[in-house]
């Protein structure tokens, strides 16, 4: 007799779930979402591209040259941007958790910054409120495939 697989219904729909977010994060990262920090000391501020973000941080990439380029060290305190429209943001604070140097689809060579939020700034509330939305978003919407039923009115 064969022993078969055992299939936990409960870990692939989270893992269905997972994808849908990532997903919708790109389409929303690319269209709507932009953020932008400010690293250096005299407060320039310039744009980078989230690639992730969770409860806990986030995760963005800046292009990277690494003969010329220095490397956030861990802890460092970093002031981002996040636009949802073309002059409003909501400002949060991170601390980079760490970098890695990460090579790109397009083969460009990219610095990934993992970061976690710092949730005792008053602002972070809308920030956790966007993101229970895309947790909530991914969980719950259906893929249109153009059926003709009508679900309201």
């Amino acid at each position: 007799m064969s022993e078969g697989k055992v299939i936990n219904f409960q870990d692939k729909r989270n893992e269905t779930i997972e994808k849908k977010r990532r997903s919708f994060e790109r389409l929303l990262f690319s269209n709507l979402l932009g953020a932008y920090t400010v690293i250096d000391d005299d407060e320039t501020v310039y744009p980078v591209s989230l690639v992730d973000i969770s409860h806990e941080g986030c995760l963005f990439q800046i292009p990277w040259n690494g003969k010329t380029d220095k490397k956030l060290p861990q802890g460092h305190e970093i002031k981002m941007r996040m636009y949802f429209t073309k002059h409003s943001y909501i400002p949060v604070i991170v601390n980079v958790r760490y970098g890695n140097e990460f090579k790109g689809d397009d083969g460009s060579v990219y610095m990934h910054y993992g970061c976690e939020f710092d949730q005792s700034m008053p602002t972070f509330g809308a920030m956790k409120e966007f993101i229970n939305f895309m947790y909530s978003f991914a969980e719950h919407s259906v893929i249109d495939r153009g059926d003709s039923r009508a679900f309201f009115i």
